[in-house]
């Protein structure tokens, strides 16, 4: 197969610092760089989370996503988690609200959902 993994997953944003402030402050992802592009008038954010990288595009144009969740597109961001309760805690000191935990149907495993300041649902896996 020519396919060896995913290199990133690009998302649309339309705050740049309720966006920064939530995937580098809260969330904890790392810079890799950051380019501020004139002539589209929108910010560059490459950031990383273990071995994986997300690429956010911040443009105050950009249009509302055009229904929840099942517009095409991406659907949802899952991220797995160890203890699901610990991070919902540690999410809840940063002001961020997660849905009521539940079980998947398909692997029995705990998960949950909360949203980024445009309303991207996020996963948690356990």
């Amino acid at each position: 197969m020519f396919f060896e993994h995913i290199h990133h997953i690009a998302i649309n944003c339309s705050n740049y610092q309720k966006t920064k402030e939530f995937y580098v402050e809260k969330i904890g992802f790392e810079i890799i760089r950051e380019n501020h592009r004139e002539e589209k008038n929108d910010v560059k954010l490459d950031l990383k989370l273990g071995n994986h990288e997300l690429e956010i595009f911040i443009s105050p144009n950009a249009p509302k996503r055009p229904s929840y969740p099942e517009a095409l597109g991406l659907r949802h961001l899952a991220f797995k988690v160890e203890n699901i309760e610990e991070v919902i805690a540690f999410l809840n000191t940063k002001e961020i609200e997660c849905e009521p935990i539940r079980i998947d149907t398909f692997t029995g495993e705990k998960m949950t959902f909360f949203f980024d300041p445009d309303g991207l649902p996020l996963e948690l896996h356990e």
